[in-house]
């Protein structure tokens, strides 16, 4: 797969930059300069009826390719916004109020969950359920058996970790494990979306699945995504003007409107830019017949042979047994994390060589993407042995 061709413009801006964490930031295919350029001349040229245009045409045609890569039967069910914070308030916003919210989630989340939740714990808003991702063997168990004897408000797992890389290998069980029917499920898909092969189809009607343009959608900032089932928070209380489009006019006894699409989860004014280059890049990919699964087996076999380097290297301080999720487990992301206490000097060092990773703590990530090949795993591999050896 010849991926690299298509993201000249980001590899000549920097020609001897090698990027391995397209799980923190993606390159962009060319495409989505076209798309940039796009959205500017149809802001100079629609002036005020670029929003028009914009819920004509790009998000409708958005809402078809992501309906289709995720298996969900009803398109309308999708929304957007800028970032993935401004969903989770407004999600926050559809759960009972009066007494502190029941949340059930996991030690594996990333930030933007994570630190709202603690700070409305410590403001008394919140009770916190933590199930432990590790050890990553039982997890699933572990998790339905939370979730089958808690009463919950809200139930929140990524589909692949952050911190790891370990992919739930099975989301509807942990889905029809919750016992609360009233219960919101959200899935973050963040590091899951464009990288790892989703249906979503058995449980488009009971969960919420949270994504967006980032990470492997290679579309950069400001396109987030969030499918939201029919029924299920019908009237956030976070409710921005853009909310209103859709709803119905004849609202009872005059209360706030409230579509009964996805829609309903809007909030207000945005920069559409982000949208416009997802759009691209989905319709490229589609155009060439490169579907998620192809990209997730390019992955796979990058990841392969990097192992295979690192073990004829037999470095110290980076080897399989450090791997967080090793190879034998078929459920991982496009990257790859080692647990190290020299995980922030060897990122360092590889920086100094213009070799981009990124590290949490004595976790290290090595990311890989549809714009590697060998010869770039083969450079990642020398890169390490003049460091480490």
């Amino acid at each position: 797969m010849n991926g690299k061709a298509h993201f000249r413009r980001f590899f000549a801006a920097d020609p001897d930059r090698l990027h391995v964490a397209a799980h923190s930031h993606h390159p962009w295919p060319d495409v989505t300069y076209d798309a940039q350029m796009r959205c500017w001349e149809d802001a100079a040229s629609l002036a005020d009826r670029k929003w028009a245009h914009l819920f004509a045409d790009t998000w409708p045609a958005l809402q078809q390719r992501i309906a289709a890569i995720l298996g969900l039967p009803d398109p309308t069910t999708l929304t957007f916004g800028p970032n993935t914070h401004g969903f989770l308030l407004r999600l926050l916003s559809c759960l009972p109020t009066g007494r502190p919210i029941r949340v059930l989630s996991t030690d594996g989340e990333f930030h933007s969950f994570t630190r709202q939740i603690r700070r409305l714990e410590e403001a008394g808003q919140v009770r916190l359920h933590q199930v432990p991702v590790e050890p990553l063997a039982g997890f699933t168990e572990r998790f339905v058996e939370a979730a089958a004897r808690r009463d919950a408000d809200l139930v929140y797992v990524s589909h692949v970790f952050f911190d790891s890389g370990f992919a739930v290998p099975d989301l509807a069980a942990l889905v029809e494990a919750v016992r609360e029917s009233e219960a919101l499920i959200v899935i973050d898909g963040y590091h899951g979306f464009m990288a790892v092969p989703t249906d979503l189809a058995a449980i488009a009607g009971r969960a919420f699945y949270l994504a967006g343009g980032y990470k492997y959608a290679m579309a950069g900032e400001g396109a987030v995504f969030l499918h939201a089932p029919p029924g299920l928070g019908p009237r956030p209380r976070d409710t921005g003007w853009y909310a209103a489009f859709t709803a119905l006019e004849d609202s009872a006894a005059g209360e706030v409107a409230y579509a009964t699409d996805g829609s309903r989860f809007l909030g207000a004014t945005f920069d559409p830019v982000g949208l416009y280059r997802l759009r691209a890049v989905l319709d490229w990919l589609d155009e060439a017949g490169i579907t998620v699964a192809m990209i997730h087996a390019h992955v796979q076999a990058l990841q392969q042979r990097f192992v295979a380097g690192l073990e004829m290297l037999n470095l110290p301080a980076l080897n399989a047994k450090h791997m967080v999720v090793p190879l034998s487990i078929a459920g991982r992301g496009h990257f790859l994390t080692f647990r190290t206490a020299e995980a922030g000097a060897i990122h360092r060092q590889l920086l100094a060589a213009n070799v981009i990773t990124d590290f949490r703590g004595d976790r290290l990530r090595f990311g890989f993407g549809l714009y590697h090949d060998e010869a770039d795993v083969q450079r990642l591999c020398r890169a390490l042995a003049a460091i480490l050896e």
